[in-house]
């Protein structure tokens, strides 16, 4: 579950040292991810003091209820009976004039620790607040994750639960949930309580289908899977069920689903060599090997110029689907046109 940022830090590195009883008197927390900020917060909110010391030595605020200075005043406070305070502030994007913060961190107080958690964006790195803080402490960006890093995620956060997961299970999970870990967090941990303990702990299609309600047969990956076997009659069956089961699937999820497929399949026209799985794989920036066999078969199936096309018809699709240039075609029908102009 490794994020990294510009500067080396990473989520392990950071949690490393936390569960190893090292707190930094700063960390600056940010990034479009709540997830991981989340994390960190919540690691430093119950380790960094016993539970008997949080009353008096532990403040959590908002960023839209106090300025810079006021965080300023409450970290350079000395604690109470314990060896440290902790002054969390969360939703920090709210806060306004950071400058009046700079001179507290260019000399903060050792037996605080400041968490300042930073959402939906990143501090400008002109801000002199950034270099300032990253002498101090921890500076951590939480970037998204792209949608080829979600299996890695799922299977990460799994393992730390004891329980596997097949790769197929891992697409099908990622394609139905998305980007937002907080919430795929969640489903995966959903999953993993519904498991026995008598029993093999390995998540399936089957489970996946059961748990999360997903389709093991009518699924984005299996979608995929036709387009590029050029399976008509597959292909076919699993627009249709999606059209007759609106709540499976649609459009929206779908439509990223092929067009992240073949714009990686014609950079994969490109690569140096095409017929090594492994060599594939790293060119297209693939986990594994596994991975690249959907587009050694694509490019056998379609050539460059009927790739080009189909990227282009899946734009025009896309824009169709938000209602450009579309009085009265429904969704179903747009992916039942995309799917034979594909095909054929």
């Amino acid at each position: 579950m490794a994020e990294k940022k510009a500067t080396g830090t990473t989520f392990d590195t950071v949690m490393h040292d936390l569960r190893a009883g090292i707190f930094a008197p700063v960390y600056v927390l940010m990034g479009e991810e709540s997830y991981y900020i989340d994390l960190v917060t919540d690691y430093i909110a119950e380790h960094a003091l016993r539970e008997e010391e949080r009353d008096f030595n532990q403040t959590v605020v908002f960023g839209a209820d106090v300025n810079a200075g006021q965080v300023a005043d409450m970290a350079r406070r000395y604690p109470m009976m314990a060896e440290r305070q902790v002054v969390i502030v969360k939703e920090a994007q709210n806060i306004k004039n950071w400058e009046r913060l700079e001179s507290y961190l260019e000399k903060p107080q050792p037996s605080t620790v400041l968490v300042i958690a930073y959402k939906n964006g990143k501090i400008d790195g002109r801000k002199k607040i950034l270099t300032i803080a990253q002498k101090a402490g921890v500076v951590f960006e939480s970037k998204k994750k792209r949608d080829y890093e979600l299996p890695s995620f799922i299977e990460a956060h799994l393992r730390e639960k004891g329980c596997t997961i097949d790769n197929k299970s891992a697409q099908m999970i990622a394609e139905h949930i998305g980007a937002d870990l907080s919430r795929l967090a969640s489903e995966l941990d959903k999953v993993v309580l519904s498991m026995s303990e008598n029993e093999p702990k390995k998540v399936t299609p089957e489970i996946v289908e059961r748990q999360i309600g997903v389709s093991k047969d009518f699924n984005g990956f299996e979608l995929r899977s036709a387009i590029a076997e050029r399976s008509v009659v597959k292909a076919n069956r699993i627009i249709n069920y999606f059209d007759k089961n609106p709540k499976s699937g649609s459009a929206f999820m779908l439509i990223p689903v092929l067009f992240t497929y073949f714009q990686n399949l014609m950079l994969a026209f490109y690569a140096p060599n095409k017929t090594n799985e492994n060599d594939l794989a790293q060119w297209l920036d693939l986990r594994s090997g596994w991975a690249a066999r959907e587009y050694m078969l694509g490019m056998r199936n379609y050539s460059g110029m009927k790739v080009m096309q189909i990227i282009g018809k899946i734009r025009e699709t896309d824009a169709k689907s938000k209602g450009l240039d579309n009085p009265n075609t429904s969704i179903g029908e747009l992916m039942k046109e995309l799917v034979f102009f594909i095909l054929h």
